[in-house]
């Protein structure tokens, strides 16, 4: 590994910031705390810094030299409604939230990288350093760019970056395209006549009818979708009923449903209702179906080939090729990073957070960051800028 000496000897410092964001987890534009640590920090490092943009987001300004050329860094701040339970010394203070994806360790590596580059920075142009809100389903992204991101901060090229488990420790993992997954909800109710249990044919069944549509939803992705295309379509809740003799008149079904293209998502869009009305009249019942009831869908974190041969250079730089995984199988899982992509060309790659078990799976109430990795981040932006921005 190529770890500047300097940024060596920061890791006790960065280390103890992400085990503060650790233990006072805030959730999506709740972010108040972290946020004003995170700009605090910023401000005493010297660098121009913007607050409240989507409520809790901060962006700051590092220019040297008389070069044009603008990039910008992003990391998310906000943690999971998860119960955790782990016995750490740093372990989450507020009841049913948790850093339990590693947007701790991504705020204090790239407040290292910010603080390494005020001091010791040699670049010719402008960094942008976003830390942005609510990544976890509710579009922090594509609030503050409805708020004037870009404008504000005019970055030419946008970079991301993911711890991510089962990616040896210190590795990375890159590649031009699809990288994450699009993530849309549904929300489908089937309403009918409620009747008692002992005489169904009183009534329409929506307990039968949901079952009934539970099975064939999944005709969608292994006879409507393309083989060579992934996707995936799965119910996540039912709700319905309050008794044991009585058959509701209502059911609710909720889920989500993801792929790499938006032809696919609109396909899989198109047959969740075409099955559910359909469904829904073979047994006379009605259907009502709501895309992303709640949370905007997410495009797919697609990353752009040009940009993306930076971010693998740099990569290597630090790393080392060897270390640099050019064909990562895309995750299913989802970033609303692409909404800064669709913005500005852009890559998202992911940084190994060692093997997926032992407190290293996301989302998992016994995740903890591996601390090990914070000077490997910090350099990797830094690296990024310098070949970037070279002076």
């Amino acid at each position: 590994m190529s770890v500047k000496e300097k940024i060596k000897a920061m890791h006790a410092e960065i280390r103890a910031w992400r085990q503060h964001f650790h233990q006072y987890p805030e959730t999506a534009y709740e972010e108040q705390a972290t946020a004003r640590f995170i700009a605090d920090k910023l401000k005493a490092f010297g660098l121009e810094v913007a607050e409240g943009i989507a409520e809790t987001g901060v962006v700051a300004t590092l220019s040297h030299g008389n070069s044009e050329r603008k990039i910008a860094l992003r990391a998310d701040m906000d943690a999971l409604f998860i119960q955790e339970q782990n016995a750490l010394p740093y372990t989450s203070q507020h009841a049913g939230k948790m850093h339990a994806c590693g947007h701790d360790g991504h705020s204090a590596m790239l407040l290292g990288a910010a603080k390494y580059l005020a001091q010791h920075g040699d670049f010719d142009g402008t960094v942008y350093f976003i830390f942005q809100p609510a990544e976890e389903g509710r579009a922090g992204a594509q609030k503050m760019i409805e708020q004037g991101l870009f404008e504000r901060f005019p970055a030419q090229e946008v970079y991301g970056l993911h711890n991510f488990p089962d990616v040896p420790t210190g590795h990375f993992a890159v590649k031009p395209g699809a990288m994450m997954a699009s993530f849309d909800c549904f929300e489908i109710t089937l309403s009918g006549t409620a009747t008692h249990a002992a005489m169904p044919h009183l009534g329409n069944d929506v307990m039968l009818a949901a079952a009934h549509l539970i099975t064939v939803l999944q005709s969608i992705v292994s006879r409507a979708v393309n083989p060579v295309d992934s996707a995936v379509v799965s119910i996540t809740q039912i709700h319905g009923g309050h008794t044991w003799n009585a058959i509701p008149d209502r059911v609710i079904l909720r889920g989500t449903f993801r792929c790499f293209s938006e032809p696919v998502q609109e396909l899989i869009r198109h047959h969740i209702e075409q099955i559910s009305q359909a469904t829904a009249n073979s047994f006379s019942v009605n259907a009502e179906v709501l895309y992303n009831p709640e949370n905007p869908g997410y495009p797919v974190t697609s990353n752009d080939p040009a940009i993306t041969e930076h971010a693998i250079a740099a990569a290597k730089a630090v790393a080392g090729e060897a270390a640099v995984d050019l064909t990562p199988t895309p995750s299913m899982g989802s970033e609303d990073f692409a909404f800064m992509q669709q913005q500005k060309p852009g890559c998202y790659l992911w940084l190994g957070n060692g093997p997926g078990e032992n407190g290293c799976l996301l989302h998992n109430p016994h995740y903890d960051f591996n601390d090990d990795i914070l000077p490997i981040g910090v350099s990797y932006w830094v690296k990024l800028v310098e070949m970037r921005l070279q002076a």
